[in-house]
């Protein structure tokens, strides 16, 4: 039957169409010139017709088999062309994809979900994360060094471009446990202005440092910078715990405040903040693209199934709040 053809032979007898000699055929093919005639002979008996006229001195194609030929051969070739891109296609899917971020809760349960899909998606390409230095954080993406990062939003750098949202969390406050404002559960926005931050504007783009942490409360009162020089993030965190600066941030950050004298309370009345994956704009490659097109996809999904929960609990007085992205 026709259906059981091969690629191969289909091969052997357009190469013999071409050549039209057994003999060139087998050597070109690295096949033997028994192994051609045996094809041959399948082929014209699958199909049900001769494609062949050989004698001692020539080889030509039946009517049959030119028209065979002039119909087979362009499909031939779109058929090579399409699995050759395909398998090119995979190819550029090996590798690495490098996914830069500022501490490791940053990646949340549902990029975690997207990285997994992702990587199941395309065995031969991983996913590995890269700590962020402390200062400039959008080095690394600059320079190459990372493919994709996790930035906090809002971002406005022309060489910047923004994709999925990531994350939107609560904020928190960082304090001495000693510190007037650790026995309170939780704490006001306005609270801040009574209390000195560290000065972290030189952290990176003034955008991000001026909504994650204004200059003034909703009221107008102004916030305190503390000029201390913080080296890196211990630094900072002694600093907390030494009572001599607060500090606001998110929810998934607490953890990296961990110290026996540090307590985080939640800022009830304070803007949640987000993040976004980013990467330079006009670079390219399709694995990390792959990786954007999977987490835009499992992002989106989870951010409906947070709306409908939150749906179902604002209809249910005394629920928990939503959880954070």
């Amino acid at each position: 039957m026709w259906q059981s053809i091969e690629l191969r032979e289909i091969r052997i007898f357009l190469t013999l169409a071409e050549e039209l000699h057994f003999g060139r055929t087998a050597e070109r093919l690295n096949l033997t010139q028994s192994r051609v005639s045996q094809t041959l002979r399948g082929l014209e008996t699958r199909l049900g017709d001769r494609l062949v006229h050989r004698t001692s001195r020539r080889v030509a194609l039946t009517p049959a088999g030119e028209r065979l030929r002039a119909e087979l051969d362009p499909a031939y070739r779109e058929l090579l062309g399409v699995l050759g891109r395909f398998s090119q296609a995979n190819q550029a899917m090996a590798g690495v994809v490098r996914l830069g971020v500022a501490y490791h809760g940053a990646i949340g349960p549902d990029l975690l979900r997207a990285i997994d899909v992702f990587e199941a998606k395309h065995t031969q390409c991983k996913v590995e994360i890269v700590e962020l230095p402390f200062r400039d954080r959008l080095g690394p993406l600059r320079g190459g060094e990372v493919d994709l990062m996790i930035v906090r939003l809002p971002i406005d750098q022309a060489d910047i471009e923004v994709g999925p949202t990531v994350s939107v969390e609560p904020r928190v406050l960082a304090v001495a446990r000693d510190h007037p404002l650790a026995g309170l559960g939780s704490v006001s926005f306005e609270d801040l202005a009574e209390h000195q931050v560290p000065d972290l504007t030189d952290l990176g783009p003034k955008e991000i440092g001026a909504a994650y942490l204004p200059e003034t409360t909703p009221s107008g009162r102004p916030i305190e910078r503390l000029r201390v020089t913080i080296r890196d993030f211990s630094d900072l965190v002694i600093q907390i715990a030494r009572g001599r600066v607060v500090q606001p941030t998110v929810a998934s950050a607490a953890s990296r405040f961990a110290h026996p004298n540090v307590v985080c309370l939640p800022i009830v009345d304070m803007p949640p903040s987000s993040t976004a994956l980013a990467w330079r704009r006009g670079a390219s490659d399709p694995r990390w693209l792959a990786l954007v097109d999977v987490a835009r996809e499992v992002l989106q999904e989870a951010s409906k199934v947070d709306e409908i929960g939150a749906e179902v609990r604002s209809s249910r007085p005394g629920r928990a709040a939503p959880r954070s992205r």
